[in-house]
Parts: C-alpha cells; sequence; structure tokens
C-alpha cells in the first residue's frame, strides 16, 4: 500500500506554519512581513522582462468566442502578436480581419497557417472533434500550441498527442485557464499545509440557468452552406445536409463536442488534479438525462459523475462527486469544495475560503475514561483560531485567464515549463471523457491514470 501524506496535523500547528490573511482576526508581524515578501516575489514573477529578440508571433485557429477570447489575452502579453487567423465561416474571417488588421493572413485551411515560417505558435479554439488532429499538426510543423479544453474528444487519442509534444519538443498548454489562478496555488499551499487534515472528499457544482449557458449559442441568420466550410467542418463524417445548429451549437452533438464532462468537468478535474498532485481516478461512473433542453441535442443537460480516487504518496483515498444542471431556477454559479476530517475549503480561481470543524470529543471513550483527566474548576472560555478565513487577490490581479496565457508564452520564452502539457492534459480529459463514456454506456469504467489505459 501507498504511503499516505501527513496532513492530520492540527490547525493550530498549521496556521504556525503559513502566513495568511485572516478576516476578522489580528495578524503577527512577521506573518505580515512574510506574505508581503510573497506578494512581491509572485508579482516579480508575473513581470518577466524579455528581450528585443523574444517577439512571438500567432495565429489563431477557430475565431468563435473562446478562440477570440484567447487571442485577445494572449495578445495583451508584451512582444505577442497576432499575425493570422483561420476560421470556416467567411464572417468570422471578416471580423478577424477588421479587428486584427487588413494585412493578417487568413484562410479556411489551417494548413495553410502550420505551413507559415513567420508564425511561431497557434492558438486551437475549434470544436472539440479538431483538437487532437490539428494539435499533432501544429507541433510536427513545429508550432507551439496552446489547445482549448479537453486537449482531446475520444480517450483513445491522448497518446498521439503526448508523443508529437514529446518528439518534437515544443511547448503544448491546455486551456483549463483556472489552473494558473492565485486560487488554485493558494489551494494546493494550504492541502499541502494540512490544513484541512487528512482529504476524503471532493464536489464540485455547476448550475446554468440561463440560455447561453445552455449552448444555446446565437446563430446568424445569413449562416449557409455558402458561406461556411461545412464538408471540412464534418472532417471525415457522412455526408448530411448543412445544419447551423450544429456548426453554431456544436457542443450539444457527440459528433463535435465532449458534452458537460469537456466542457466543465474538465476545468475541476484539472485544477484538482494540480492542488492534490494527483494523477487520476481508478473508477467512473455517470447517470443524467436529457430533462429540459429539448432541441435535438444528444448530450444529457443534467450529469452527476462519481469518481474513485486511490491512494498515493501525495493523497490518501478519496471520492469526487461532480453535478451539471443546466436549467437551476435557484442560483447561477458553481463552487469546488474539499473536504478534510480537519475542515474544508472551497476554492474558487481569486478566492479561496477555508472552514475549520468544530471540536469535537475523541472516539475512543474508553481509553479516555481509564485516564486521569479532571474537569477545569469552572467553564474557562478558550481562545479559538477563526472558525473561517478567507484568501483573496491583491487589487489589480489580472486574472487567471492572463496568467496562464503568460506561462504559455514565458515557455515558449525559454522560461518556466508549463503545468498544464500534453501529459497533464490528457490525465484530466480522460476521466472527462469516460464520463460521457459511462453515461451512454451505462455502466462503471476503470482506468490505470498511472500507465494511461482503459482496465
Amino acid at each position: 500500500m501507498s504511503k499516505r501524506p501527513d496532513n492530520s496535523s492540527s490547525r493550530r500547528n498549521f496556521i504556525g506554519k503559513m502566513a495568511k490573511t485572516v478576516v476578522g482576526a489580528s495578524l503577527l508581524p512577521g506573518m505580515v512581513q512574510a506574505a508581503t515578501d510573497e506578494a512581491k516575489q509572485v508579482k516579480m514573477n508575473r513581470e518577466e522582462s524579455f528581450g528585443p529578440n523574444d517577439n512571438v508571433q500567432i495565429a489563431l485557429i477557430g475565431c468563435g468566442g473562446m478562440g477570440n477570447a484567447d487571442a485577445d489575452t494572449a495578445t495583451t502579453i508584451p512582444g505577442v502578436k497576432l499575425v493570422a487567423a483561420c476560421d470556416l465561416y467567411d464572417a468570422r474571417i471578416d471580423t478577424a480581419k477588421k479587428k486584427w488588421g487588413n494585412d493578417i493572413f487568413t484562410t479556411k485551411d489551417y494548413k495553410e497557417i502550420l505551413n507559415r515560417k513567420d508564425i511561431d505558435a497557434v492558438i486551437i479554439g475549434t470544436p472539440d472533434h479538431w483538437h487532437k488532429d490539428i494539435s499533432v499538426d501544429a507541433m510536427n510543423a513545429g508550432k507551439h500550441v496552446y489547445v482549448e479544453k479537453p486537449m482531446i474528444q475520444h480517450i483513445d487519442e491522448g497518446p498521439a498527442v503526448i508523443e508529437a509534444q514529446r518528439k518534437n519538443k515544443v511547448v503544448l498548454q491546455v486551456g483549463s485557464q483556472g489552473m494558473s489562478s492565485l486560487g488554485n496555488e493558494k489551494a494546493k499551499q494550504l492541502f499541502e499545509a494540512g490544513a484541512i487534515g487528512q482529504l476524503n472528499y471532493v464536489e464540485g457544482f455547476w448550475a446554468r440557468n440561463t440560455p447561453g449557458g445552455a449552448w444555446q449559442y446565437d446563430m446568424p441568420a445569413d449562416a449557409s452552406a455558402k458561406n461556411i466550410d461545412w464538408k471540412r467542418f464534418r472532417k471525415n463524417m457522412p455526408d448530411a445536409p448543412f445544419d447551423p445548429r450544429h456548426f453554431f451549437r456544436w457542443r450539444c452533438f457527440r459528433d463535435y463536442g465532449t458534452g458537460v464532462g469537456g466542457d466543465l468537468f474538465v476545468h475541476l478535474l484539472s485544477s484538482m488534479h494540480y492542488i492534490l498532485s494527483s494523477m487520476g481516478p481508478t473508477r467512473i461512473m455517470s447517470t443524467g438525462g436529457i430533462r429540459y433542453w429539448k432541441d435535438g441535442r444528444d448530450v444529457p443537460d443534467v450529469l452527476l459523475g462519481m469518481f474513485d480516487y486511490p491512494s498515493t504518496d501525495k493523497h490518501p483515498a478519496f471520492n469526487l462527486s461532480l453535478r451539471v444542471n443546466f436549467v437551476d431556477s435557484n442560483r447561477d454559479g458553481s463552487y469546488f469544495r474539499l473536504v478534510g476530517n480537519e475542515g474544508s475549503m472551497i476554492v474558487d480561481w481569486e478566492k479561496v475560503t477555508l472552514y475549520r470543524n468544530f471540536s469535537y470529543p475523541p472516539n475512543n471513550y474508553a481509553e479516555v475514561l481509564k485516564g486521569k483527566q479532571y474537569a477545569p474548576d469552572y467553564d474557562r472560555k478558550k481562545m479559538p483560531d477563526p472558525d473561517t478565513t478567507v484568501y483573496t487577490v491583491q487589487q489589480g490581479y489580472k486574472g487567471a485567464h492572463y496568467d496562464h496565457h503568460y506561462n504559455w508564452i514565458r515557455a515558449i520564452r525559454g522560461g518556466k515549463p508549463v503545468i498544464e502539457d500534453a501529459l497533464f492534459g490528457y490525465r484530466a480529459a480522460a476521466p472527462a471523457v469516460l464520463c460521457n463514456d459511462s453515461y451512454f454506456q451505462e455502466k462503471p469504467i476503470k482506468w490505470d491514470p498511472v500507465n494511461l489505459k482503459l482496465l
């Protein structure tokens, strides 16, 4: 059996280890200085200088909503310039020229992008069914890659992406931007310091009560097979009549997307694997259904996923529960919660809330009664640690999306390697897509997260 980490130290010991901001409590001067020094170091790390030869010229492949958001963020990093764009819809190409300049190179064939010598790196913002092929082709062409999550659409696609990165020695980063957040970094510090004791359970929930949140994206009235390369979009699928729902609302369909698992579960899986230094679960189960959105979609709008994580030298065995409801009338949001025997924490990209368990009597009552334990003369009150501690980012923080792109560009320039590379991306994507497989196959699925294979 693997040795478990000692995360069961008391919170009193934990507080002595960590410099932190405590809501409603005063801080020791030394802790304040430690926090200040840490903040200065973080700021220095995020403002590393670059030289005149470190300019990075990028291309955008897939100029939809997320692709444009990625390009917008990447080009705010000094020395990064967008010089080419690829999309299958004429209107998006026209918009790209208006936005980035008429002199940028545009095409509907991504391979023309990869053949250009003036492009160092590509952002892949296409539907999921193109992620693997474009990523591999780009790396084989010597391009660095930022590919939107999930890195793959099907479980058997991962090894090819990992091998292409290994062989070509380029930088690939998967676009689960919360990975680079200060919230994730703080949660990792807290967990490793024993802040919640021994981990036993993790849960995540997403609620959506707006049409856009349920993938009901706008469909332009002028869209047609005349201005959209429908055949290329369909890849190697059989011919079918043009359907704007499939092109603009592709997440609703198994042919092109990865449903709830690839859109949302993979975010939390990526963050959790980083915080816990985990490689993944060994058993995946899911259930759900199409409960509300009777719009022709063939993936569920309510999905419940359950995952068994084994004990490793980084964390004890624990269970993960993930839920999505695309028509929740009570709330519109999400949460990510790690639960241990001494406390729990809710992790957001810009905030971590740490909860301390109330004290409880020992469970070995017989042993306690044998000892000489006397009650105090009266009910003398204590000075307990705060039950709730909130960590928040400093004003002016640029956010996880900026940091994620910054980390990618920094690695391209020869700096610190990215965390969410092809191997990490596969280990995060695998349980997400296997959750879908479990739903459609109506059975649990066993997975080897170390050797990356189905069991």
